[in-house]
């Protein structure tokens, strides 16, 4: 076997979102690191929609931003059309969503990519993983050549065996035109691997000049286009709207007569798909009482000539698909540029993964993205994040990031993942952290940036510039609290322009707390001194300080439980009364806490309890040992 001359610290495997964070972090903190990809152009291909962030999916690129990762950056240079979802509701479950030029984000990722020291980027197949007992040594290319590495990153997305599906057509790929990974998935089986298969799709994509906009409603970008990254001043790209259309009953009707057709209910497709982003043809069949659903036209960049169907994926025959999208209002002449298509892959349960995302099995190794089974661009990324971070600190035997779900939602994910594992690709939703209210994107640097500024990530600058902000904020606060409203006639002037009315005397921070006032009309009664940012935070302090509060003393609770260790070597089957599918679900996970364990699925307050007095005694034994 031919050897490569360079010793790599780290090599990641796939150049999506997940492998561009996993090899940019690796290589920030110092490594030597190698990205691998099949074709070195699709660098951040985005394979389905053109856009970043949505519902709980913006608040993990606002995590992974404040962590100093890339993806927040990215999308601030090349995106078209900036929203902040939710503006109605409360701070917990704004997010925010862009969209992008697609070819200017892979162009930019790519650059940031190669103009990165200390980081080598190489296009070609990687066929296999070079395993000594039990440890990873490397990965080998389809040239035969060994690329010896300390660590690898799989990120390997859809490619792992990818099938796409059009109809009664199926062909091995990635993703459409771009070569499947079989070696791959053969040299993870032999190193002890289950693999396992899921199912994602995405909608044609449509020739411009023949949609009817003038039948489409138009929804525009906010008017103040609010960047992602906490380092992003303003928004430079011109900013294009997008178009709603909607199915109808003659749609649902060409769907229904041609279900039979359809590899996902003829039993062709195997892998399960998407509960929450579902084909067209899931629609109308579990939704029969719906009479139609919505599609959202979507440009593919400012100078792509191509639109995006979002929501109007499918694997139905392509004369179907056109009579289907013909039958819409506005696209009753539509061309398509390209078909829409289901494609099956490979993934291994999370469930074998440590926190960090190094395998179980095989050390030093570390999958990311799509291999364990998520879904979306977002949270991919995160989790490329996190394994190069751990990769990196893995080199010189530091104490590895482990992020708790109290934190942040990259660290839900990442726990929802290695305890409960996925029957179905996972997507982040604000509804799967219980301290969402802690977890909002507006305060995404307060919680993360400490930790990505001790990693290397953060530059001085930025960190100096956030360390400013949050003393201001904390002098904000106190100043506010020692300002006394009293209710004197000019006062009560200015209060009544608000709707507001004032008997005693209160601090501006106790004002301010009222639904009918805000922190403009504070600063009207007694003046402000600092920037946008931190005029938020005051605000949204003092509005929710209660809720707070409270689901902070919540956390510390939580925190109780995870500070509590479990010993590594522990025998389950030793535990005195504790069920014998409780001690294979702990025997297999190998939860690290007794927080880890009570969240693993299927898992009683009783066993927990049980666990929890067997660990004790194991300390107390041990204290008295050493005494």
């Amino acid at each position: 076997m031919l050897v490569y001359d360079k010793f790599y610290d780290v090599i990641v495997v796939g150049a999506g979102h997940a492998g561009c964070e996993a090899a940019l972090a690796a290589a920030r903190m110092g490594a030597s690191a190698a990205l691998f990809t099949i074709n070195a152009d699709n660098v951040a291909h985005m394979s389905c929609n053109p856009a970043i962030g949505g519902l709980a999916k913006g608040n993990i690129v606002k995590d992974i931003d404040a962590l100093g990762g890339e993806m927040g950056r990215n999308i601030d240079e090349t995106g078209i059309q900036f929203r902040v979802l939710n503006m109605k509701k409360g701070p917990a479950v704004r997010s925010s969503r862009a969209q992008a030029d697609k070819d200017l984000y892979k162009q930019r990722m790519q650059r940031v990519i190669m103009e990165q020291s200390g980081l080598d980027l190489k296009q070609g197949m990687v066929e296999g993983l070079s395993i000594e007992n039990g440890e990873i040594r490397g990965i080998v290319a389809d040239t035969g050549m060994l690329y010896r590495a300390k660590k690898v990153v799989l990120c390997t997305g859809t490619f792992l065996r990818g099938l796409i599906h059009i109809g009664d057509c199926n062909y091995p790929a990635g993703r459409m035109n771009e070569f499947a990974s079989i070696g791959m998935s053969a040299s993870l089986t032999k190193a002890g691997f289950k693999l396992e298969r899921l199912k994602t799709g995405t909608p044609a994509r449509l020739d411009v000049n023949t949609i009817d906009f003038s039948k489409l409603d138009a929804q525009h970008g906010d008017d103040f286009a609010k960047p992602f990254s906490f380092e992003t001043e303003q928004i430079h790209l011109p900013q294009l709207p997008c178009y709603v259309t909607y199915t109808n009953e003659k749609t649902h009707q060409i769907i229904r007569d041609n279900l039979h057709r359809s590899p996902l209910y003829g039993g062709v497709i195997k892998g399960i798909g998407p509960r929450y982003c579902p084909s067209i043809e899931d629609k109308v069949k579990k939704f029969p009482e719906k009479t139609r659903h919505q599609i959202f036209l979507e440009p593919e960049g400012l100078n792509s000539r191509e639109y995006y169907a979002n929501g109007f994926s499918s694997s139905l025959p392509i004369d179907v698909q056109i009579s289907m999208y013909r039958s819409v209002e506005g696209l009753e002449n539509v061309e398509f540029v390209r078909p829409a298509y289901a494609i099956e892959y490979d993934f291994v349960q999370p469930t074998g993964l440590f926190p960090t995302l190094e395998t179980k099995p095989v050390k030093g190794l570390y999958f990311a993205g799509q291999l364990n089974g998520t879904s979306g661009y977002e949270e991919a990324a995160a989790q490329g994040l996190v394994a190069g971070i751990n990769a990196a600190l893995a080199l010189d035997g530091r104490e590895p990031l482990i992020v708790g779900r109290e934190q942040s939602y990259i660290g839900v994910m990442i726990d929802d993942l290695v305890n409960k594992g996925v029957d179905e690709p996972y997507r982040m939703f604000t509804s799967r952290a219980e301290y969402r209210l802690q977890l909002r994107e507006d305060n995404a640097e307060y919680r993360l940036s400490d930790i990505g500024h001790s990693l290397g990530l953060i530059s001085e600058s930025r960190y100096g510039r956030f360390c400013a902000e949050r003393q201001a904020k904390e002098d904000e606060i106190e100043r506010l609290k020692s300002v006394r409203i009293t209710p004197s006639a000019e006062m009560l002037s200015v209060l009544a322009e608000y709707g507001g009315v004032l008997k005693n005397p209160v601090s501006a921070f106790e004002l301010m707390k009222r639904p009918e006032f805000d922190y403009s009309t504070i600063e009207k009664l007694c003046g402000s001194q600092v920037n946008e940012r931190v005029r938020e935070q005051v605000e949204i302090n003092a509005k929710y300080e209660g809720y707070i509060q409270r689901q902070g003393t919540e956390i510390e609770k939580f925190r109780k439980t995870e500070s509590v260790k479990i010993p590594a070597g522990i025998d389950y089957s030793s535990i005195i009364g504790l069920r014998r599918e409780y001690v294979d679900k702990l025997s297999a996970i190998r939860p690290a806490t007794l927080g880890q364990a009570a969240r693993i699925q299927g898992m009683t307050p009783a066993a927990v309890a049980l666990l929890h007095v067997h660990i004790s005694k194991l300390k107390n034994s041990g204290e008295q040992n050493a005494e």
